[in-house]
């Protein structure tokens, strides 16, 4: 079998594994999770003459459908999913009451947007009280709890993929700051903590649960009564949270679009400060050119989505045959074999990423120096890890460090 020698130190498998790495790192799964409501469906704003009244609900669906058109774009890997809560039909499959998962054919749950998606989407108001309806989900002398329930449906559609590599978020949108306002007593007391503490149980899992709340026209959305324990906001941040009474409802799709286009890190490096002390950092894209989505090769005839294979074939019997284990190099009209371990150590040049020097003016950085786009760097809130020759020496750690209060891992 003759292997082309040319680039044998270029580490295909290194570079295709670092753009997975970096493609998935900056996936995300968001699940959408719209309250349905009759509260939804009143006027939104104070009645004007010569006005046509908009409701809560035509709001988020043009909200929506104007960030997943954008996401298509930008973002075509991102993955979504839409989710009604306070329906009088059911749709998901731990057949949960109140809750329906909206999707198209030939689609799944959670999967990428699509043109079909976004068409029908921005239609469903017009028969949505026909096919869902919409009715209070929690109320008097029943123990449904539609909230709970959304809330589980919305774990479950983002359990595929790991939290290391894919964001995982939902997002709930509502005009009800008391979903338990209807109720007393025990039970009323039962409902909150059961719900707060499903939605702990999702954050502990790595979801982010996020709040877009819609004010009402005679009165302002208070966050304190409920859904400020329930996405863990405490002083504040919940004054923060809450949009300004003079905002506008036209509003929320900026509102929505900050919260869409969060800050992703672009890779996770470790940083060695002294061969005693290594923390973990991330990189953040400061500024870059905005580009459209990766080409997706289809089928011809069923217009599906072609997965890319590589196979090694004998030039001599055409047998299918497995990734060689060695590789060569010509030199000086000789063949020099390298094993695959043995190219990685070749270029591996450090045990870590990055590592500190030493300090120089900043004069001392010239232009011709910068090589490509500049990338923020900022310590990582997850590892810190301290490799020490004395576990048992009192000044062991470095006090920037331990001033940041992050997780330290001791071993020998």
């Amino acid at each position: 079998m003759d292997l082309d020698p040319e680039g044998i130190f270029r580490d295909d498998s290194d570079e295709d594994d670092d753009n997975l790495h970096e493609r998935e790192a900056n996936k995300e799964m968001v699940v959408y999770l719209i309250d349905a409501s009759p509260r939804m469906f009143t006027p939104a704003n104070a009645a004007k003459p010569d006005e046509k009244q908009e409701t809560h609900f035509h709001t988020i669906v043009n909200c929506i459908t104007q960030s997943l058109k954008m996401q298509i774009i930008g973002r075509s890997r991102d993955e979504v999913a839409i989710c009604f809560f306070n329906t009088k039909e059911k749709k998901n499959l731990q057949e949960l009451a109140g809750v329906y998962v909206y999707n198209v054919t030939e689609r799944e749950q959670l999967d990428r947007p699509d043109a079909r998606l976004i068409k029908e989407f921005s239609c469903v108001e017009d028969s949505f009280m026909n096919n869902i309806g919409s009715r209070y989900g929690i109320t008097s002398g029943s123990r449904e709890n539609t909230l709970y329930n959304a809330l589980w449906v919305a774990q479950a559609l983002l359990r595929k993929g790991s939290v290391k590599t894919v964001s995982k978020r939902i997002l709930i949108f509502t005009n009800e700051d008391d979903p338990f306002g209807g109720i007393t007593g025990a039970a009323k007391t039962d409902m909150i903590r059961t719900t707060i503490q499903r939605a702990k149980d999702a954050q502990d899992l790595g979801l982010s649960i996020e709040l877009l709340p819609l004010s009402r026209p005679d009165e302002d959305f208070n966050m304190s009564l409920f859904y400020a324990d329930l996405i863990g906001l405490e002083g504040d941040e919940v004054v923060q949270y809450v949009p300004s009474a003079g905002e506008k409802l036209e509003d929320m799709t900026d509102q929505l679009r900050k919260r869409m286009m969060k800050k992703r890190k672009v890779k996770t490096l470790s940083f060695a400060i002294t061969n005693d002390v290594c923390i973990e950092v991330n990189t953040y894209a400061l500024i870059r050119p905005t580009a459209p989505g990766t080409i997706t090769w289809l089928d011809s005839i069923s217009n599906l989505p072609l997965k890319t294979e590589r196979s090694f074939i004998c030039n001599d019997t055409g047998a299918l045959l497995q990734a060689p284990q060695e590789r060569f190099q010509l030199y000086n009209d000789k063949v020099v074999k390298f094993s695959v371990r043995e190219l990685s150590d070749v270029k591996r040049v450090s045990s870590h990423h990055l590592r500190l020097l030493g300090f120089k003016p900043l004069d001392c950085l010239k232009d011709y120096h910068n090589l490509s786009p500049s990338t923020f760097i900022y310590p990582s809130d997850e590892v810190c890890t301290c490799i020490l020759r004395d576990p048992n020496s009192p000044t062991a750690c470095s006090p920037c460090c331990t001033r940041r209060g992050y997780f330290f891992e001791w071993s020998r």
